[in-house]
Order: structure tokens, then C-alpha cells, then sequence
């Protein structure tokens, strides 16, 4: 299971969010681009980000932010946020973004997302924002009334990268991560899971290793000091 460390961007600065709150924000570095270093130099394999503007703005917002990243650190980056047509995922991936993560047009628009994962085999997540068991979009501003595990099982058969699950209700809360519906996930589709949100201390990242999943994210706790990357990588176990 890969430790992936999340940096989630809003105005150019490195932030984490409770629950997806915007007016719930915590500031951790006004350097995004040598936070992105630091998780490199302590061991990270790949790096998840998030342009939050861009998710409630429906468009790219921290483009500069990003390419810094991008040509200060080595490892492969994924990012998710804002990216709702073809032109944004061409020109992410262009700029160097190794894997874009689309999570509201694919609830919107299911035919374009199977055209758009036939068009760029390997290189879309599935970025799945669960509340309550319900798909959440809109940067979490807004839940539907469709069943999260349906839409997986709805995108199972293309040629996505994986998919990345996110209970809202735990994420930013280091209250532990919702195993029960992870592993659910996970047993029910072919994709590979990332599990996001809730990962409070070690036990949670040995928990989590022993479900059938690729990956997880990790954030606030890393942000807050309850324990090192390195030692998440540990924890993790062999598949790491």
C-alpha cells in the first residue's frame, strides 16, 4: 500500500480543510512548492494535490503554484480540483501532472468521463467524495442522490488509474478513516482504491494495509506532527 501525502492549495498557500469546510481552514506553509520537497526528501513515491480554488471555482485557479511543484520535485504528482473538461485535462497532463483526478464532471456527465478515460488510458482517477454514502461535488459543496458504490461499479470497466475514496465526514477530522466502506469498495471493484481522509496515527496506516487497496492519502496528521512520513512508510507494511 503506497503513503501518498496530500498538499491541498488555496491561494497559493498549503491548507487542510475539516470536512470539506471552506470556512474551516488551517494554514501549514505559504511554500507549497518546498512542502512538496520536504515529502519528497522524506520518502514519497507520489504526491496528491488538490487546487481547492479550483474545485469551487470549476477551473483550474493555482496553475503557478502547481508548475512550481512541479519543477522542484522529482516523484509523480496527481491533482485533482476544477478539472471538468478535455482542454484542462490536456493541459495538465501536458504541464507534467502525472495522473488528473475527476470527480464532479464524471457525476454530471458519465458518457464523457468513459470517453475521456478511453482518450487517456492510465492517466484519470475517479475521485469519489462520499457523505452519508451519497457522491458529494462541487469542491464538497454540494451531495447528490447517487449512491457512491453504484457510480464506482458505473466506471469499473474503463481504463482509469483508480479510484480515489474520500468519506467526508472523516476527512481532516484524524479520527480514524471509514474501513467498513473502504473495504467495500475495494472487494467490489476491479479499480484500484485509494482510500483519503480520516488517518490519525500509525494505527490507522496498519489498518488500512491490510484491506485490498493501493494506497492511501495522507494529510493533516502529517501537517500536524503525529507522526513522520518515514514512519507511515513503515507502517504500511511490504506493499509500500
Amino acid at each position: 500500500m503506497q503513503v501518498i501525502p496530500a498538499i491541498d492549495l488555496r491561494g497559493g498557500h498549503c491548507v487542510r480543510l475539516r470536512q470539506g469546510d471552506f470556512d474551516q481552514e488551517t494554514v501549514f506553509g505559504d511554500d507549497p512548492a518546498a512542502m512538496a520537497a520536504r515529502w519528497e526528501s522524506e520518502g514519497a513515491g507520489r504526491i496528491h494535490l488538490v487546487d481547492l480554488d479550483g474545485a469551487k471555482a470549476g477551473r483550474p485557479v493555482n496553475v503557478e503554484v502547481v508548475r512550481a511543484i512541479l519543477d522542484r520535485v522529482r516523484v509523480p504528482c496527481q491533482l485533482g480540483g476544477g478539472i471538468r473538461d478535455e482542454a484542462t485535462i490536456a493541459a495538465w497532463l501536458e504541464a507534467g501532472i502525472e495522473r488528473v483526478v475527476v470527480g464532479t464532471q464524471a457525476l454530471r456527465d458519465p458518457e464523457w468521463f468513459g470517453r475521456m478515460a478511453n482518450d487517456y488510458p492510465g492517466r484519470l482517477l475517479l475521485g469519489l467524495d462520499a457523505r452519508d454514502g451519497r457522491v458529494a461535488a462541487e469542491g464538497w459543496l454540494e451531495t447528490s442522490g447517487v449512491d457512491a458504490l453504484s457510480l464506482a461499479l458505473q466506471f469499473d470497466a474503463l481504463p482509469i488509474a483508480g479510484i480515489i475514496y474520500t468519506d467526508i465526514a472523516r476527512d481532516g477530522m484524524l479520527e480514524g478513516p471509514n474501513l467498513e466502506s473502504t473495504a467495500a469498495l475495494a472487494e467490489a471493484v476491479r479499480s484500484p482504491v485509494i482510500a483519503s481522509g480520516g488517518v490519525g496515527n500509525l494505527q490507522d496506516i496498519e489498518r488500512l494495509a491490510t484491506l485490498p487497496i493501493a494506497g492511501c492519502i495522507v494529510g493533516r496528521a502529517l501537517y500536524d506532527g503525529r507522526f513522520t512520513l518515514s514512519s507511515a512508510l513503515l507502517s504500511a507494511g511490504p506493499r509500500q
